[in-house]
């Protein structure tokens, strides 16, 4: 079983942290602040490791970003490019902006001709970077009890990569759906403010995206 290594020390760093060990994985939190992760280290019985983000990359196999994504740049050059080179990057990053959301709408500092995970994939191309987690909220990631399969919009350049990611997805309960190459983020991340909309208009945080196809 590949290691897992999860750069960030948020709510969903925490929980996919908890769901790639409960599918026997071994797991490293990267974080700035290690006490940060003191009760989630615990609530683990020792199964969980915590490390730096460099040590986190050095660690794994197959790496998760899961950071605010105005620091996601930041935060891989931290973790040192060249611990990561050609492994799988599971991208959970969206570019949401500093502003506050208009109407119930978040706002992006991208624009639709060009998507975050696009400027990651450019700035660390020796990386294998895959959008998923992006468009569902924490505790809906990891084997989500709804009344169907729920679908994973994913996207990529290495075939690879997204094969490693869909084999992930469907131990977590999910049904993916391959969207192609890296520009196809730029309507996957929009996913994320269609998808906080009936939370922010009235409190409804549980739903998920499911595609369907005659």
């Amino acid at each position: 079983m590949k290691k897992i290594g999860i750069i960030g020390s948020g709510q969903v760093a925490q929980v996919l942290g908890n769901g790639f060990l409960k599918h026997n994985y071994q797991v490293m939190l990267g974080t700035r602040s290690a006490e940060k992760l003191d009760k989630w280290k615990e609530g683990t019985a020792g199964k969980g490791l915590v490390g730096s983000f460099e040590e986190t990359a050095k660690f794994a196999d197959i790496i998760v970003l899961a950071v605010k994504g105005r620091v996601a740049a930041e935060a891989l050059e931290m973790a040192g490019p060249q611990n990561m080179r050609q492994k799988t990057i599971i991208d959970a990053t969206n570019p949401i902006a500093d502003a506050p959301p208009e109407n119930g709408v978040l706002k992006f500092f991208t624009t639709l001709e060009e998507s975050l995970m696009e400027r990651l994939q450019t700035q660390f191309p020796e990386l294998h970077f895959v959008k998923a987690f992006n468009s569902v909220g924490s505790p809906r990631m990891v084997n989500p009890d709804m009344s169907s399969k729920p679908t994973m919009f994913i996207c990529g350049n290495n075939d690879a990569a997204k094969s490693e990611v869909s084999g992930i997805l469907d131990q977590f309960g999910w049904e993916v759906a391959d969207m192609g190459k890296d520009t196809a983020a730029r309507a996957i991340e929009p996913l994320c403010m269609l998808w906080c909309i009936p939370g922010m208009l009235g409190g409804q945080w549980t739903h998920a995206f499911r595609l369907l196809k005659d």
